[in-house]
């Protein structure tokens, strides 16, 4: 199994098959942000900003122009920017040039350097002579962090969220700092948060509708917290968790084991099934405790497995970029699920 951006094991799968097989809104996550950051900085990046992370804190002057994102997910929040990084790290699947649909009119013509996902290359990124390094969602130990500060000035995420924890607005608005950018950072967040409100307009019945988030491979079960970003996609368009599964599920992990006779705390209204394989896919589709969920006998479930998918890499990066492109080709199958879950 693989370290991923959530370090989770089932949804670790997402990158491990390609190695061996893982509702903050914008004012109090901008305030708990920014709450470590030093005096404002211009929207031209001409004045030094002042940042503080897990590892210490670094002072950014200028205009970074060849800026590496060691991070799983901060190449979106880059392009989104404006940023076309000159190395980016590859998570699961081969999109085209590292980017998935949703990024690519940012990324343009331009042809980064794919880094390995399984461990942060220092000789690369030292190739690429960096003038700012990005690992907001790269999980960086102490090690990674020193090693890598010797080649430029580099951004760890924060210690207020676990690794790979950050929630998308805060990734955004901390990586708009450190560009420069943090007025064009703040109206992208809100963009996309009125996009979330819009969506919640538009679909009433998502208030109090219930999800569960599980990923299934190996014989293995899990089913996911609030904690975890794919759920919080959910819960920023009114969802929750059914009382069963947020009974057990923790406040401080992204996950918790569960049994195969526990699968029927998995049934909710919508059901997300990250499958490690096809095969399990396969394996859970045929499982006789599974096909007596409400939500599988009446077609409520979201199978993903395929690692080219691009709903399971939207469902797995949400960031500024991914979460317009789930709105818009995703939230009208919920819709469909939902009145079904709900009819009569």
């Amino acid at each position: 199994m693989r370290k991923s951006p959530t370090v989770e094991p089932l949804r670790d799968m997402r990158i491990s098959c390609d190695l061996t097989r893982r509702d903050f809104l914008l004012g109090g996550a901008a305030a708990l942000l920014f709450a470590g950051c030093g005096g404002g900085a211009g929207e031209g990046g001409g004045e030094a900003r002042t940042i503080e992370h897990k590892y210490g804190k670094i002072t950014i002057e200028g205009t970074p122009e060849r800026v590496v994102s060691v991070g799983y997910t901060d190449h979106d929040p880059l392009l989104a920017l404006g940023v076309r990084p000159v190395g980016i790290r590859r998570w699961f699947g081969d999109p085209p040039r590292g980017v998935w649909p949703w990024a690519r009119d940012e990324l343009g013509d331009a042809t980064p350097e794919l880094l390995p996902v399984d461990s942060i290359n220092y000789e690369q990124v030292a190739a690429l002579e960096p003038d700012l390094i990005v690992g907001i969602s790269s999980g960086m130990t102490r090690n990674d962090y020193d090693t890598l500060s010797e080649f430029a000035p580099t951004l760890a995420q924060s210690d207020r969220w676990p690794d790979y924890g950050v929630p998308w607005q805060p990734q955004t608005l901390v990586i708009g700092r450190a560009l420069g950018r943090e007025g064009r950072a703040r109206r992208l967040v809100s963009r996309v948060e009125r996009r979330f409100e819009e969506a919640r307009r538009e679909h009433p019945r998502f208030d109090g509708a219930t999800v569960s988030v599980i990923g299934v491979g190996d014989g293995l079960f899990y089913l996911y917290s609030t904690v975890d970003r794919s759920v919080q996609f959910f819960t920023s368009l009114g969802f929750g968790l059914t009382e069963e599964a947020a009974r057990i599920a923790p406040e401080n992990r992204y996950y918790v084991e569960i049994s195969e006779e526990q699968l029927g705390l998995a049934d909710a209204d919508v059901l997300v099934c990250f499958c490690a394989s096809p095969a399990d896919e396969r394996r859970i589709r045929s499982n006789r405790l599974f096909r007596r969920l409400d939500a599988v006998r009446e077609g409520r479930v979201v199978y993903l497995s395929e690692n080219d998918n691009p709903l399971k890499g939207a469902l797995s990066f949400n960031t500024v970029l991914s979460h317009p492109y789930l709105l818009e080709n995703f939230v009208p199958r919920l819709a469909g699920m939902v009145r079904r879950a709900r009819r009569g």
